[in-house]
């Protein structure tokens, strides 16, 4: 695969509005390895090659563990996730796959009991954030360095 076009050079402009918004998720109060995994869950599902090198990288330093980042995709199944970790993934489940489901209402209930509105609205900002970023990644054949 070769990749397409570098979007940073093509339109700064447009790339550095979407930087813009990084500042709110890392200054959010989420916390860092929730921040790293729900990236790497949403990228896993888009199959974004780039973001999951990064990604998985990032969680490591961010103190994650191998098996907790081998385990991820198979987060239901394990036990190794907090209960707030876990309504995280399935509220980044049907954000990334909203067309399949609209975002039933048993995952935001679910969601709702472990995070607070303001944190909603992050974890909801996160979530469109890296799918964004997967799709630029994706459509330009940005490839893992």
């Amino acid at each position: 695969m070769q990749a397409r076009l570098n979007f940073f050079k093509a339109n700064p402009k447009a790339m550095n509005a979407l930087v813009g918004l990084e500042p709110q998720i890392s200054g959010s109060g989420l916390e860092k390895s929730l921040i790293e995994l729900v990236r790497l869950r949403a990228s896993q599902l888009n199959g974004c090659a780039y973001c999951i090198d990064v990604h998985t990288a990032d969680a490591r330093k961010a103190g994650e563990t191998d098996r907790r980042l081998a385990l991820l995709p198979v987060w239901r199944e394990a036990d190794v996730y907090s209960d707030r970790e876990q309504a995280a993934f399935a509220w980044t489940e049907a954000l990334t796959l909203v067309a399949d489901s609209h975002v039933p209402d048993e995952v935001w209930e679910k969601t709702r009991q472990q995070f607070e509105e303001a944190e909603l609205v992050d974890l909801t900002l996160l979530v469109t954030t890296i799918n964004t970023w997967n799709r630029f990644a994706i459509a330009f054949r940005k490839l893992p360095t």
